[in-house]
């Protein structure tokens, strides 16, 4: 399998979920890392997939639901809407994955205890094998937790149990 996985599933990375009064916890490296990926994918030909959260603040066609301008968005990459924290929820997004013949998916993207842990659970539910790189998710800090001692809880529990770490080139 390597250093990747079948798809790339970029999740909630827009502009109202990055800087929603604060900004996502090292916003600036999680873009970074993403890109990486997202550049990996492209040169091995792979699909890539932006997931992106509509609600009555993330309104499809204005500014705070757009995808961070930051991040390498083609016009190949698949979009897909959804309005729950699961991806999955009654989107088209395992419609999608089965058209490709996906079977492994590595994830990335915000926030890490909402719509990422939703997503990585169902996935693996659903049999596919889950990958990521570390620190590939975000959150904002919390009065009983910071973004930081989140992540890393999240990484903790997801390991070895709904997906497995991979290595970028850091």
């Amino acid at each position: 399998m390597g250093n990747c996985a079948d798809v790339l599933v970029v999740i909630d990375l827009q502009n109202g979920v990055c800087y929603n009064k604060e900004h996502l916890f090292e916003l600036d490296k999680l873009l970074t890392k993403v890109n990486d990926r997202i550049s990996l994918y492209r040169k091995l030909d792979k699909p890539i997939i932006f997931v992106q959260h509509c609600d009555e603040d993330l309104v499809p066609g204005e500014e705070l639901w757009a995808i961070n301008k930051k991040l390498d968005v083609n016009a190949q990459d698949i979009l897909v809407n959804k309005t729950h924290a699961n991806s999955f929820y009654k989107t088209n997004l395992k419609d999608t994955l089965d058209q490709l013949n996906v079977h492994s998916i590595e994830f990335c993207g915000a926030q890490t205890e909402y719509c990422m842990d939703a997503t990585i659970k169902f996935a693996h539910g659903l049999g596919y094998k889950n990958l990521m790189v570390k620190n590939a998710t975000s959150t904002l800090n919390h009065s009983f937790m910071s973004a930081e001692e989140t992540i890393r809880f999240y990484e903790n529990m997801w390991n070895h149990r709904y997906l497995e770490f991979i290595y970028d080139e850091e």
